[in-house]
């Protein structure tokens, strides 16, 4: 009997496991296990509490007449990729918090925004074949801006893009971030509520 997509898979049986690296952000356990389908192996997993998106809309009517949304998108320097990137805030979840009060606190603390209304858009694995986290995606709107306070190694800029704009940075690769794509290309197929 084949499974269909919605039904849950059996999981794997851990045989041994250890944790082999402990840092600050994440940890690595090297797992023994034999997998559904009887396949017996090394499994080393990054283990992560979870991180959340915002992607902070401002949908402010011009003169009267609709605007078109604009998306806060934040620069910075990224490491692991050797350059500077467009990015939506985001950040991880610490002890204690839920997911909303992460995103709040992030998007605050990177952009000096709060918003008044927060809905659950997306709900994704990062790279489900080594690591564990899984990321959160919050929409934002009625953006009331503040002042920024940011962690001591972190240098953002802070920059609006209409929708378009950001539609085109995400499929032309100007933006390469893959939370920030999925963000921008889920507003950019999902109808404009009436006002």
């Amino acid at each position: 009997m084949v499974k269909s997509a919605g039904t849950k898979a059996k999981r794997a049986r851990v045989l041994s496991s250890r944790v082999s690296f402990q840092g600050p952000v994440f940890s690595v356990t090297t797992d023994e296990v034999e997998e559904p389908g009887g396949v017996r192996t090394r499994r080393d997993v990054i283990r992560h509490s979870g991180s959340i998106v915002v992607l902070a809309v401002d949908d402010g009517a011009k003169a009267g007449r609709e605007a078109e949304p604009r998306i806060l998108l934040e620069r910075q320097y990224r490491h692991a990729a050797q350059s500077m990137m467009w990015e939506l805030p985001a950040g991880r979840i610490d002890d204690g918090e839920t997911s909303l009060t992460a995103a709040k606190r992030e998007l605050f603390e990177e952009t000096g925004y709060s918003a008044r209304q927060w809905k659950r858009i997306l709900h994704f694995y990062v790279s489900p074949g080594f690591l564990d986290e899984t990321m959160t995606i919050y929409l934002a709107r009625g953006l009331r801006a503040g002042e920024a306070q940011p962690e001591p190694d972190e240098k953002i800029a802070t920059r609006f893009f209409t929708l378009s704009e950001a539609k085109r940075m995400a499929l032309n690769g100007r933006i390469r971030d893959a939370k920030t794509i999925s963000g921008i290309l889920w507003l950019a197929q999902t109808p404009r509520p009436a006002r």
